[in-house]
């Protein structure tokens, strides 16, 4: 069975992806706004949190805490996840990851050391080339604080993502429309104007979209060409992790206490589109030879057979 055809395993009426998506959005979005609004609260007073707009809320805790409070969220849209996986759909969490019998997690820390090693190096070379655009911020009190939410909580936060829409709605959409092309612009295109309410938007302008929804579509494209999560889940966690850890701005989504603080005046270059064209297709190429990727046409853009599950066996429904 390949990567969409796990649904199948499960229980995977069109409604009951609807209401299982409500599930793990209000998870999401609304019971995981709770910590972070009872710590204001807490904070604050009820009273005084009137008027204040959602930056200004944010700016009520220090660096480590608010960024603790956002990721919290995520985890508790991963609980969510899992909830509905478990009691709505009936399929197992590893089937919701891979099509192969057990979770590859040589898969996810190659694609992790990968691209960790890239996002590392293009840093380092970025801070010699124009140390200018840099300062030193390392405060070894704050960073250890932030290395240990960032390792906990990170990879929670991006393999949420990545369940969600390389998982959850990828399948969901694959064995409602029956191919595989759709859900993989479809869940690309959300994934992009999901980040488009991000602070990079305002500054960079609408072409930060080109790397948004260009680094969903290369999700998706890793995901069914290896018919599993593996390397998608390894890749998202590495960017989101190491970029923490690394160097901050004060235009940016996660403002942490990493170690470089980057002071230019953010515009829109050839960094954007570099991934996009260039790192991107060539990482491709190198997880392709890897793991022996063929028939690149059906595994993107083929259709999906019916399947019916009995034990490990399955046969196409006619």
């Amino acid at each position: 069975m390949n990567y969409i055809q796990q649904a199948y395993k499960g229980e995977y009426e069109w409604w009951k992806y609807a209401i299982g998506l409500l599930v793990i959005v209000s998870f999401w979005q609304i019971i995981g706004f709770f910590p972070f609004f009872g710590a204001l609260v807490a904070a604050n007073g009820f009273e005084s949190l009137s008027g204040l707009s959602m930056d200004a809320m944010l700016k009520v805790f220090d660096k480590n805490t608010t960024l603790f409070l956002m990721l919290l969220s995520f985890a508790i849209g991963f609980l969510g996840l899992f909830l509905v996986m478990k009691f709505i759909h009936k399929q197992s969490i590893t089937s919701l990851t891979t099509s192969r019998n057990k979770i590859d997690w040589k898969r996810v820390f190659f694609a992790f050391s990968v691209w960790g090693i890239i996002v590392a190096s293009l840093t380092i070379l970025a801070y010699y080339l124009t140390p200018e655009d840099f300062i030193w911020n390392l405060d070894w009190s704050k960073f250890i604080v932030l290395a240990i939410i960032g390792i906990v909580l990170i990879p929670l936060q991006t393999s949420f993502e990545e369940y969600l829409f390389r998982g959850y709605l990828l399948q969901g959409l694959g064995v409602l429309v029956r191919n595989r092309w759709f859900p993989l612009l479809f869940t690309s295109l959300i994934f992009g104007l999901m980040h488009g309410a991000n602070p990079e938007v305002d500054k960079l302008g609408p072409i930060i979209m080109v790397y948004y929804i260009g680094t969903g579509l290369f999700l998706g494209i890793i995901t069914l060409m290896d018919e599993g999560l593996e390397l998608a889940i390894g890749f998202h966690a590495a960017n989101n992790l190491i970029t923490a850890l690394l160097v901050t701005a004060d235009w940016t989504a996660f403002q942490t206490n990493s170690i470089l603080r980057d002071i230019s005046e953010p515009s829109a270059g050839i960094d954007i589109l570099l991934p996009v064209l260039v790192i991107f297709p060539i990482l491709l190429f190198v997880f392709a030879k890897k793991y022996g990727w063929n028939n690149w046409k059906e595994r993107l853009t083929g259709k999906i057979e019916e399947v019916s599950v009995f034990d490990d066996d399955y046969k196409i429904l006619e």
